[in-house]
């Protein structure tokens, strides 16, 4: 009796929502032969294949780890857009170009420093704080840039990259948005756009055009399979060991503990130390920002501004000052999240920032704009679903299957999975 019940009441959610039936539906199909296909197993009718093929898991581990770092950096800088969202009403579309600010101006005193330690800086000084516009001078590889060969400089660049980028944005709030807060959203969106192609063409004219590289490789970390047992190591040699099973001294090699899975000896997952640092940094700025507006008197008053403004203002709550703390805190993790960015890959360009904004709107729509953890998680979806859809579509195609899980999500919640829920 429970069982036709239960089944009657499914039938009846089916009935009442077929959208997010047919949603569900699609999502345990694509899970089903996600499995399938890790498994080795395929199913087919006559020559149609319907499920299923090969896929390596050491693959799939690879897709959601890339997935995890694009979507933590897009989360991170979604929640500066977010939050001018919820508490000053306009889409911010010059929140990208604030992204490539921060990413230049950290840049620029990365590699001053790091050219600094490697006692190239004479001579080189204009070259390296244009982080390598002009004549020739020293490459990423003779500056050791990177955060294990050269962590004071990374950290150098990052502190700069969130004062700068919260520098402009303070500035460009004063010069632009303050004398314009009383107008429509309609006309502030604009006058972003404006600020947005004004920030764009300065760095071109300070920066330079090209496309640049910015970091050395460095050492990564290894999690594979030695002889059966799961392990960490820094080399890939040292993942074969020697005729007695001891790995060579002078590597880093740790054995995890567990079960012995039969004898293989493959790596599963490579992590470079830009990746390490991009995600550790990311979900640390998210916890100091989560507890900055569950546990202090400025994150009340912020939840309290975006719920309902008049109300707040009626209040006593220093509405001015709730808006320059947001332009702090959106400038200086937008800055945070452009450096990041442009260290994991690897490059620089003056358009970093606009070709990202897209992803990061989607991913500050999917979560319910307004909420900074719709943002957090949107970006973690987007990311997700923009590496592990290459699975099923070629690369060409990744960034419209984001789009395509946007569309999907919106079409059953119209304000996005966190929608309703502001800063809070």
């Amino acid at each position: 009796m429970a069982t036709a019940e239960r089944v009657a009441a499914l039938r009846l959610e089916v009935a009442e929502r077929p959208k997010t039936a047919l949603f569900g539906l699609f999502l345990v199909g694509l899970a089903v032969d996600l499995l399938l296909k890790v498994f080795g197993v395929e199913v087919a009718v006559g020559s149609v294949k319907l499920f299923g093929g090969t896929l390596a898991a050491s693959r799939l581990v690879t897709l959601v780890w890339d997935g995890v770092v694009v979507g933590l950096g897009i989360g991170l800088a979604g929640i500066g857009l977010s939050m001018t969202y919820s508490i000053l009403s306009f889409a911010n579309f010059a929140h990208g170009d604030y992204i490539t600010t921060g990413a230049f101006a950290g840049w620029a005193v990365a590699w001053v420093v790091a050219g600094l330690g490697a006692g190239v800086l004479d001579g080189n000084f204009l070259y390296l704080a244009t982080v390598g516009f002009g004549p020739e001078g020293p490459s990423a590889a003779d500056l050791s840039v990177n955060a294990v060969g050269n962590p004071l400089a990374v950290a150098a660049g990052l502190v700069v990259a969130v004062v700068a980028t919260v520098a402009v944005s303070l500035v460009l709030d004063r010069l632009v948005f303050r004398p314009m807060r009383d107008q429509s959203g309609i006309a502030v969106l604009i006058a972003s756009i404006g600020v947005a192609l004004a920030l764009r063409y300065l760095l071109v004219f300070v920066f330079g055009a090209s496309n640049r590289g910015l970091t050395a490789g460095g050492p990564k970390l290894i999690l594979a399979g030695v002889s059966g047992k799961l392990a960490f190591a820094t080399e890939r040699s040292t993942i074969i060991l020697a005729s007695d099973g001891s790995p060579p001294a002078d590597a880093f090699y740790v054995e995890l503990p567990g079960p012995t899975f039969g004898s293989y000896t493959a790596e599963i997952l490579s992590v470079t130390s830009a990746e390490a640092t991009l995600v550790a940094t990311s979900l640390a700025l998210m916890v100091a920002l989560h507890l900055a507006l569950q546990r202090t008197k400025l994150g009340k008053a912020m939840r309290a501004m975006a719920d309902n403004e008049d109300l707040a203002r009626v209040t006593g709550i220093p509405t001015e000052r709730v808006v320059r703390a947001t332009w702090i805190i959106g400038g200086g993790l937008a800055g945070a999240a452009g450096y990041l960015m442009a260290l994991e890959q690897g490059t620089l360009s003056y358009n970093l920032g606009w070709v990202l904004l897209l992803l990061i709107f989607a991913a500050v729509i999917l979560g319910g704009i307004g909420s900074i953890y719709g943002a957090m998680v949107g970006g973690l979806l987007i990311g997700l679903t923009q590496s592990v859809s290459l699975v099923w579509i070629p690369s060409s195609f990744s960034t419209a299957a984001a789009f395509a899980i946007m569309i999907l999500v919106l079409v059953i919640r119209p304000d996005g999975l966190f929608g309703g829920v502001t800063t809070a």
